[in-house]
């Protein structure tokens, strides 16, 4: 994964379980905010859904449940806990040295399912925020992964060709927005073996 800058003129991350280990750290927000209004999110759905809005996640959970319930403060209240619990969020090391390596040669974004606020919170906790020339949350774009929506406005933020850009991901839906946008996109849980 050295000298990406050889063979590509830009790199974009997704975030949540790429760049910042928050997956464990969502769950546990999102299970206990969902039992508190009703609604089962098993791990296995949780993984699956990996890069979808939350508010798109709840809707259709609490539809699928039978459950009435207002999404969006639902999903301001699952922040709200996720935020309390961030300093038990790490790097996921290999894809942090991959972006550390590249930041001083080539254009780098973050496409990411979260809204821009969060990710913007995590990237400074994680001391990483001033690698990255955009980040691109789910609130700037309107349709979410696996749409490519969120990898092409952030190959546009840093003035690079998306199909010059290498993607790094974690789920089958941000891998699918990625090619979409033309790019090349690695699975980074192949790099955690």
């Amino acid at each position: 994964m050295q000298n990406l800058h050889h063979d590509y003129e830009g790199l974009i991350f997704d975030m949540d379980g790429t760049l910042a280990d928050t997956m464990p750290t969502h769950f546990i927000a999102w299970t206990r905010s969902m039992d508190a209004h009703g609604i089962k999110f098993t791990e296995e759905r949780f993984y699956a859904l990996g890069g979808v809005p939350a508010v798109n996640v709840i809707t259709m959970l609490a539809k699928e449940q039978g459950v009435s319930v207002d999404a969006v403060r639902l999903a301001e209240q699952k922040e709200a806990l996720f935020l309390e619990l961030l300093e038990e969020v790490k790097p996921v090391l290999p894809v942090k040295s991959i972006a550390e390596f590249h930041r001083e040669h080539i254009p780098m974004a973050v496409a990411t399912g979260s809204e821009k606020w969060v990710a913007e919170k995590i990237l400074r906790a994680l001391g990483i925020y001033e690698w990255f020339g955009a980040i691109v949350g789910a609130d700037c774009i309107e349709n979410p992964k696996p749409a490519p929506d969120v990898y092409l406005r952030a190959a546009e933020l840093i003035g690079v060709d998306p199909r010059r850009c290498h993607a790094f991901e974690d789920t089958v839906l941000g891998m699918e927005a990625a090619q979409r946008a033309g790019m090349e996109v690695i699975d980074i849980n192949t790099l955690l073996d």
